[in-house]
Formats: C-alpha cells, structure tokens, sequence
C-alpha cells in the first residue's frame, strides 16, 4: 500500500480498532474505561436502524450523528479512511482485481439489503447487525479468531515448556505478558463460531474477482453512506477519465466502470488526485456538487419492495406471543424482550467480556428473529454476582450499564429444582453445593432436614432444599456447579416479569415458610 494520507489513517484506525478489541476483556478490573464499541457508537447504520426501531434517540450514539453530518459535507469518506474491514480487505489485495467481474449483481441488489434492513427496524425488528460490516468483523474475531489464537498459543506454550525442561521459568514472564495483554483471558468454544468465519472468509475471498466487491455491490453500510454522501458539495473535477490518460482506472478501488466517477462509490482516498501523472485532479466545494445524473431515491419498485421485505421480516416479532419471548434467558438488566431486540447489535461484545462464560449467541432458540443476540446459558457459565462488564461494553444500552448494586437486583430468571434429578430427592442422598454457592447474602437457596425413606428402604435424615423465589434473581450458579452429571438437579428458567429484588428483600434474613 502507498503511503497516502488515506492510508495512514486507515493503518492508524485499524490499530485503534485491534487495540480496543483486546482491550475490551477482562483484565482484572471492574471497569472498562475503553471499548471496541467506540466504533459501533460512531457507525451511521447503528444510529438509523435503532432510531428506526425505537423512534427515540439516545446520547450513546451521538458520534454516529456527527459521522452523518461529516458524510454529508465530505462524502463516503468513511469507508476509505476509517472502516477496519475496508482496510483489512485493502491489505489482502494491494493490487486492483479486474473491476467489472461482478458488475452483474449491479447496483441494485445493495439496495435489496440495505432497505429490508431499515424497513424491518421501522417494524421493530432491528436486524442491521447482522451485515453490519463493523460488527461481520467483530464476530469473526471474537467467536473464532481470537479463541483460536488463545487455545494456539497456550497449547504452544505447554509443548515449549517441556522441550525446555529447567530453563522454562525464564520464558514465565514473556507469557505472563502475552496473557495479559493479547490473549484471552478465558477458553471458550461459541456457537456460530465456524459461520461466523465463514462470512468474514467469503468476504475477504472476494477480493479475488473484484478490488472492493463487498464494499460496491454489498455492504448496507456503505450504501447509506454513499446516499449520504451524495449531498456533499466537494466535487472530483475532472468528473471523468481524460481522454488522454485513464491512469485513475488503475489508482480507483471503488468507481470508474464506465469511465465516469460515481459519487456514491467514491470513498474519497484521493489516491487519483496523488497518482495523476498531469497534476490535474483536485476535489473541491461546487455549489451544485449534490446533483447527478442518477435520482437520490432508488426507484419505486425497489423502494416499495425493499420496504416491503422488510415488513415481511418483521411480521414474526409482530405476532409473536409473550410467553415465546419469556422462554430466553437475558443478560441483566434486559426487562423487555421486544426493546432489546430493537436496540441489541448483535456485535458480540457483551459475550467477550462475560466474566464466567454466561453468555452466548443465540442461533435458533427464536429463530432469525434473535439470531447473535446474547444468551445466559447456566449450564455452561453463569453471572458473576459482582460483575457489569455487559453492560459497559454493549454499545446501544440494549444491556443497561447498572451500578453493582442495582445489577445484584436484577432478575434473569427463577431457579427451580427438577427432582427427577437432584441427588437430595431423587436418591435420598446429602448435597447442599447449590446452597453454598449461592450469592445471594440472605441465600436464595436454603434447605431443612427431613426424614425420608431411602432405596434400601432405611428412613434417613437428608437437607431438602427448596428455592426462595423472592430474592433469586437467576444468575444461574446453582446450575452450573450442579454435581449432576448431563441434566442438572436445579435449572434456572425465564420468567415474565423481570422487575428488579427489592433491596429490602435481598438482605432479609428470616427463611421464609417452604
């Protein structure tokens, strides 16, 4: 790559990106004073699709109104400067693929992903996560990449560790710094892992046939942008190809099919202005700079059906029942299964930073509706009662970011004992393990000694627990340290109402009657 002023910035914004990215972990402190969603909360087809979905506008999001205004006055200068995906897709091809291989999917099929996607959040499904190109990169990296790369080096390490014999505490500090610094601070297999590579793979692959093919043909996000940008009054002059020349067909990533510049593709690199051999290009304000020849609205059979679709996405989650939505266990906080489904991202983030593997991403479990939206699986991991990591990071406060107090309060679910399997029903045998990890200070699980009859058909004193609703706000530790084996004897399941333990009720210390 030339080292252009365009591409500084990219190589500058996506180092910023990675380091957030591994900055956006659990480190050993509470607090993550700067995340990967700095780039979310910057991201104009986040603001769109929540402020479509919500009809509310929230501060969070407030930089990606002023890339808006920015794109408006500059044009698409977004994704030739800052996007990580566009620069990593600049790096995995430093020479210009034939431009036109893919012109067969033409300018339209953008604008079939693109306005389903906004269509749907106007129906209070917001699904523009999913193609997102910010969070398509952030998925790849934290289901697959980055576990991947911590599983490798820990297991690289064991293997050096005993080739070394004596001398391995020499090397304990350069791992030390590796773990704490770029690794992840936990093992962790994620569902939709493999898919999630996949998509960022087909993406990258096909820069094969075509320099930029996912930004020009496909991604919604530049296609808004480049609606945006439409508006700027910064003009390339000259508007097409010398006829003497056509050097800015080699320079151009982005435009020039037909030898004229198409303003919603140029994403303003400059690198025609820089490379032209005859100093004649210069972009600059034109008063009519806005005006081209294409309309500013795709027409209205692609409107009308792209709205249409999106209605048709949304449809689901119009007719979809209370008790459907009160069967998912959410992350803390998460009160309205319709408004998180109107704010969530689907970014990953919350899942990254879950300090003991609670979190998930849904694949099925609600069908598309829900799909890389944030699960509490108790049996694999469970919420940390002191931890707010979630909703610290969550870029839309789809997981409100609540002090440690009022987040211990909060209800993901009721835990209930299957006594099909728990040792104390099932076999008459002693175990209270749930009760002594329970959090809660009052213990939302206690047990009482009783006299039952055992298998061989002795009578027998054994603890019984029982489950003090009132103050059990699911964080699901029972499950998860259930001797069990398979099915666990207590499971946490999804209630309707979430509303928060009262701070009274949490610290009593009466056991209430079984």
């Amino acid at each position: 790559m030339k080292h252009t002023p365009a591409r500084i910035a990219q190589l500058l914004f996506l180092a910023l990106f990675i380091v957030l990215f591994l900055h956006t972990e659990y480190r050993g402190r509470d607090e993550i004073n700067a995340a990967v969603n700095s780039f979310f909360r910057a991201d104009p087809l986040v603001l769109v699709s929540y402020w479509l979905a919500t009809w509310s506008f929230s501060w969070l999001l407030f930089p990606a109104l002023l890339m808006i205004v920015a794109t408006m006055l500059l044009g698409r200068f977004f994704c030739g400067w800052i996007c990580p995906l566009g620069t990593i897709l600049d790096l995995l091809s430093p020479k210009k693929r034939q431009a036109g291989r893919l012109a067969f999917l033409g300018g339209r099929l953008k604008y079939w992903l693109l306005l389903p996607l906004l269509s749907a959040s106007l129906f209070n499904l917001n699904l523009s996560g999913l193609l997102d190109p910010i969070a398509i990169l952030l998925r790849g990296l934290t289901f697959f990449i980055h576990p991947l790369m911590g599983v490798t080096a820990r297991e690289g390490w064991v293997g050096l560790y005993r080739t070394i014999g004596e001398h391995r505490d020499s090397l304990a500090p350069v791992y030390e710094l590796l773990r704490s610094f770029l690794l992840p601070f936990r093992e962790t297999v994620y569902p939709l892992a493999l898919f999630s590579m996949v998509l960022l793979l087909a993406i990258i692959l096909l820069e094969r046939l075509e320099t930029r093919a996912w930004c020009r043909y496909l991604c919604p996000l530049g296609t808004l942008l480049g609606w945006l940008g439409r508006f700027s009054p910064f003009k390339r002059v000259p508007a097409g190809l010398c006829a003497d020349c056509g050097q800015c067909r080699e320079l151009c990533n982005m435009t020039f099919n037909q030898g004229v510049l198409d303003k919603e593709q140029c994403t303003h690199c400059l690198d025609c202005e820089k490379g032209c051999p005859h100093s004649r290009i210069i972009f600059k304000p034109v008063l009519d700079g806005w005006q081209t020849t294409k309309p500013m609205l795709p027409e209205r059979r692609l409107l009308l059906g792209g709205m249409a679709s999106g209605l048709l996405l949304a449809l689901p989650v119009r007719f979809r029942s209370p008790d459907q939505a009160s069967t998912l266990l959410r992350p803390p906080g998460v009160r309205d299964e319709k408004e998180f489904l109107e704010k969530c991202v689907r970014c990953g983030e919350c899942m990254k930073v879950c300090l003991k593997n609670a979190l998930y991403p849904a694949a099925w479990q609600s069908g598309y509706i829900g799909l890389y939206t944030p699960l509490v699986i108790p049996r694999l991991g469970y919420c940390e009662y002191n931890c707010t990591l979630c909703g610290q990071v969550c870029p839309t406060a789809a997981i409100p970011n609540l002090p440690v107090a009022a987040k211990r309060r909060e209800v993901i679910g009721k835990a209930v004992f299957i006594k099909d399997h728990c040792l104390p029903f099932a076999k008459k045998m002693e175990c209270i393990v749930c009760e002594e990890h329970c959090p809660i200070p009052a213990k939302a699980i206690r047990s009482r000694e009783v006299t039952v009859r055992n298998d061989a058909g002795k009578m027998v004193v054994v603890k019984e627990p029982y489950v003090v609703e009132e103050i059990c706000n699911g964080c699901g530790i029972c499950e998860y340290v259930c001797p069990v084996e398979t099915r666990a004897g207590i499971q946490v399941f999804a209630v309707k109402s979430r509303s928060p333990i009262s701070s009274d009720m949490q610290s009593f210390e009466t056991p209430l009657p079984y």
